[in-house]
């Protein structure tokens, strides 16, 4: 048995004799058990609930809440949500009428188990001790949802109204030594019109929740204390400047010193010399600063996140420590040089992720670092830098860790005021934005990683310029630490520091099929130039770019083992199983992921590629669960990979150094020459200097068939910066082929992290003539009687007919090339209305059309001029040869082609325009020039067996048997 620690005896002796001990307790956390009672009709307060002899009927444990304690109401059609439902049509469609019985599912967020909305009386019985008595005691309740009351032994000692800071308490005059009551009624309903989407609140993700979570304690201290202490780095005098808030009860005098120590708590420990300040001072609340030198400081930023601590002591006349605190500060500083940010006079480029408070297996947010480290540290894993959060401020352990780790957060207070809400009224909701600001300043703003801020998201209001304007310049001059925005989306106006705006992305809300994606050619020599220039001198961070759906991943339903189900997900599981098409659920996560990818490559490669740009934050590299499901990610909501996609793939177009080629298109002919201007974006620790950048060009076996290289003298900190243009003719390539332009800084391909980047690119013969592969296949529009009369007789008629689509048959489906915009439910529709193609590679359709499973850019133009077509009428067996992916809330069975036996011939029916401007459009005469050369082969058998009627029903025209009846 070991010996017990002096300490120990020490303290024990103490406790014995009644002697005060230098190691009384300070701290009783309050986690454990506490009573419950529920109040859905508001009657506590008048029923006086609040009164220690008030029996509670029920237990929870905090912290925690209501739905993690398993309390609350069953989910019903009537539970009174959080959060605005755009396709009502879950409420009356019979496609969701038995997902409408009890127990219900809902498909347009993830289900809580339970669901409480309103007041609930938390109740516990605390032992104080004895030496707690003449002393400062306050409560903390780290994170609450929403507003509190607290009552101690039956006297109400007050209330917080907040969604970013800890509600504290000084119960100094209501506590006694030995035995107390505490009562804390929490209320989460509507306290303030914050906007019903904001994600502080709403059930989209984080979940309306009830309850107390984190450090939930009192704590223990004398009556005259330090409140608070501010450190602002001085960057130019190697110092840093302490304002210091002291307090003590009223018609009392203090005299003694304040004493300043820092230490570093990076690298090499660095302890610095204290720093005495005499104070004398007899308000209640005294203001005081310092300026601490720290020589030779190491500065923070996200490649050398350096920390320091400084410690602030108060003691008396007699040297008696009376309060103190422990401060993590780094030194930093940020600041805007032309349209860039800057972190202590170095550009920088955001890279960011916006984080919208999903977490699925509590409904609210973690309070420890464990969980936010694999946050961010996946986020840098992808490349990011820098985390936006929407609508919403996170709990200190974030903080703490994107110190540590050197992200770059942008913090919002906790509206949405847009929709139900608005700004500049003058009302509540103004008076709340400027309190939840003040306290996130005072709370997180120590931290360096802390250097972006904005009211909240996307505000709505007539008023709103005059008001924000006005909110941003008050915070200007209060707290120069970091820089502040109006609201992340809009407005754009001069008293910005930053712009958070929409519009330098590749597809915009409602552009729907006109987006930058979707119309024209594939290129990568596009910008947002034009946009910037609007912003004058004013930085620019394009705001939630991507929005790019891939299909819902059924596997990850069994990882749902917390408060939040997916019924979402488990309904379009069902539609896709009725649609017969459950075998291919894995296939279209794959393909649809692959589009995603490619193009959140092009919206982020646009970004780094325009001139002053400040950087792009993403929405999203993981799924958002709610708003009908966005499945945006590359991650799922756990922020784990779906398999699509690669940490290190996504880093080729999102480093701090990344290689970009100008190409005005990707689609050739053997008889052109490729231009590719080859660019650097480089925002890494210093210039760097005498880089070679290979380019090589690779076929799909990997074989380099051309390549060469260009040195570059200096790379400055910066972006557009002219490498070389790679001249690559084409005349080599007979026969049509996918390629990859494949560009790298020499010598760095296998380092941990390399500099390399690539982009597919086709060729293809520019003499063939399909014309010459019709054989004996008929080609037709329509069916006629004459090609009916030859497909009765044995002929393989390729039916081609682009624009006479019904509506009910697939013309009301919008197909776009790009992958569905946030997603259906949500846009009322907003198209396009596909998560693009699924095909098998090694079919000999695609015999002399190189292809993938998924699209890629050669099936930008094919896809553009198609229409859809819908087979749920035909067997389940019949599968199509190149089949669009549907909306998930829809499970269609789509096609662009089909083949079947219908009577004695062989029909091919392929709803693609392969007429029009053939000779421009080189994918589609490849396309249809492999599609004749494979109906005439004898590999072209189709097995499934349909009827001409059914055929012709699908299309816009009288019926070939009707016209045969009329003969």
């Amino acid at each position: 048995m070991e010996k017990p620690s002096l300490i120990l005896l020490i303290t024990i002796a103490c406790w014995l004799l009644g002697l005060p001990s230098a190691f009384a307790q300070e701290k009783i956390s309050l986690a454990g058990e506490w009573q419950l009672q529920l109040d859905p009709n508001d009657k506590g307060l008048m029923a006086d609930w609040w009164k220690p002899n008030h029996n509670f009927n029920d237990r929870v444990k905090l912290p925690g809440s209501l739905t993690t304690n398993g309390k609350g109401n069953a989910v019903t059609l009537a539970t009174p949500w959080m959060g605005e439902i755009i396709d009502s049509s879950y409420f009356f469609a019979d496609r969701y009428r038995k997902y409408r019985q009890d127990p219900i599912k809902i498909p347009f967020w993830l289900k809580p188990d339970k669901y409480y909305a309103g007041p609930a009386w938390y109740k516990r019985e605390i032992e104080l001790p004895a030496d707690w008595a003449k002393k400062r005691i306050t409560l903390n309740l780290e994170r609450c949802h929403w507003k509190t009351m607290v009552y101690v032994n039956g006297q109400f000692c007050g209330t917080r109204n907040s969604l970013v800071a800890p509600h504290q308490f000084d119960l100094s005059k209501q506590l006694k030594p030995g035995k107390n009551t505490i009562i804390i009624r929490v209320d989460n309903s509507y306290i303030v019109n914050v906007g019903n989407n904001a994600h502080s609140v709403a059930d989209h993700t984080q979940t309306n929740w009830n309850g107390l979570i984190g450090d939930l304690s009192f704590n223990v201290g004398e009556l005259t204390y330090l409140e608070d202490v501010q450190i602002h780095p001085k960057l130019s005098t190697s110092s840093i400047e302490v304002a210091v808030s002291l307090h003590q009860p009223r018609r009392q005098s203090f005299k003694g010193s304040l004493i300043l120590q820092a230490k570093s708590n990076t690298g090499e420990i660095t302890t610095y010399p204290q720093l005495k300040v005499l104070v004398n001072f007899s308000d209640e609340i005294t203001e005081q600063t310092a300026t601490y030198a720290i020589p030779n400081a190491q500065l923070w930023d996200e490649f050398a996140p350096n920390l320091y601590e400084l410690t602030a002591r108060l003691v008396d006349e007699q040297g008696q420590e009376v309060s103190a605190k422990k401060v993590p500060f780094g030194i930093r500083e940020i600041t805007t040089t032309g349209t860039r940010l800057a972190i202590n006079g170095r550009p920088i480029f955001l890279r960011g992720d916006v984080d919208c408070a999903a977490f699925p297996l509590t409904g609210y947010p973690p309070t420890t670092e464990g969980p936010w480290e694999k946050i961010m540290k996946t986020a840098k894993e992808y490349g990011l830098n820098h985390l936006r959060f929407h609508s919403w401020c996170p709990p200190e352990a974030a903080f703490a860790v994107a110190d540590r780790l050197g992200m770059y957060l942008h913090i919002e207070s906790p509206l949405w005021a847009n929709q139900v809400s608005g700004v500049g009224t003058g009302g509540v909701v103004d008076d709340f934005i400027y309190d939840e600001s003040e306290r996130i300043i005072k709370q997180y703003g120590n931290h360096p990683s802390f250097c972006l801020m904005a009211y909240g998201n996307e505000p709505g209001g007539a008023n709103q310029n005059d008001f924000l304007g006005r909110w941003v310049d008050h915070f200007k001059q209060k707290d120069a630490r970091r820089l502040y925005t109006s609201g992340a989306g809009w407005p754009t106006i001069p008293e910005n520091q930053f712009h958070d705006a929409p519009n330098a992305r590749i597809q915009r809300w409602g552009e729907g099929l006109n987006s930058i994606i979707n119309i024209g050619i594939p290129r990568t020599d596009f910008d947002w130039r034009d946009i910037t220039k609007k912003a004058g001198s004013i930085p620019y961070v394009s705001h939630e770019i991507g929005q790019w759906c891939a299909y819902p991943n059924f596997k990850e339903i069994p990882k749902y083992t917390g408060v939040l189900k997916p019924t979402n997900f488990e309904i379009f599981r069902d539609m896709l199983n009725e649609s017969g098409m459950g075998d291919q659920a894995n296939d279209f996560l794959n393909s649809s992921g692959r589009l995603q990818t490619l193009c959140y490559k092009a919206d982020i490669e646009a970004a780094l590629r325009t001139p002053g740009f400040a950087g792009f934050q993403l929405l999203g590299l993981h799924d958002f669960p709610g708003q009908g499901t966005a499945l945006v990610g590359a991650l799922d909501v756990f922020g784990e990979s779906k398999g699509y996609t690669t940490p290190e793939e996504y880093r080729t177009f999102s480093n701090p150094t990344v290689l970009l080629a100008r190409m005005e298109k990707l689609i050739y002919q053997n008889n052109e020459t490729v231009q590719a201007a080859l660019e650097i974006a480089h925002f890494g620790t210093e210039e760097l200097k005498n880089q070679t950048i290979d380019w090589q060009l690779l076929n799909t076996a990997g074989k380099v068939v051309q390549r060469g290289s260009f040195t570059k003298d200096k790379i400055a900190i910066d972006n557009c910066q002219t490498v070389g243009t790679a001249q690559i003719p084409l005349s080599g390539f007979k026969k049509p082929e996918m390629l990859t332009l494949k560009v790298a800084f020499e010598g760095t391909e296998q380092a941990a992290n390399p500099v390399t980047n690539s982009w597919n690119i086709w060729v293809y013969p520019a003499n063939v003539n399909p014309d010459v592969a019709v054989g004996k296949a008929v080609v037709t529009n329509s069916l006629t009687s004459e090609v009916v009369k030859q497909l009765e007789n044995g002929a393989n008629v390729l039916l081609l007919p682009y624009g006479h689509v019904k509506r009910g048959k697939g013309a009301e489906v919008a197909i776009g090339f790009s992958s569905i915009f946030w997603n259906t439910s949500y846009t009322n529709n907003q198209p396009p209305h596909t998560l693009g193609l699924v095909c098998d590679p090694k079919h000999p359709l695609f015999a002399t059309f190189p292809t993938e499973m998924s699209s890629n850019y050669q099936w930008h133009d094919i896809v553009m001029h198609s229409q859809t077509i819908i087979l749920n009428d035909f067997q389940k067996s019949l599968r199509p040869l190149i089949q669009p992916i549907d909306d998930w809330f829809e499970s269609r069975r789509l096609s662009l082609a089909f083949e079947a036996k219908v009577g004695r011939g062989k029909l091919m029916v392929c709803s693609v325009d392969l007429d029009t401007d053939i000779d421009d459009r080189p994918s589609a005469r490849q396309l249809k020039y492999s599609l004749l050369n494979y109906m005439n082969s004898k590999k072209f058998n189709p097995v499934e067996e349909v009827t001409l009627d059914k055929i012709e029903q699908l299309f816009q025209k009288e019926s070939t048997l009707d016209q045969l009846t009329k003969k």
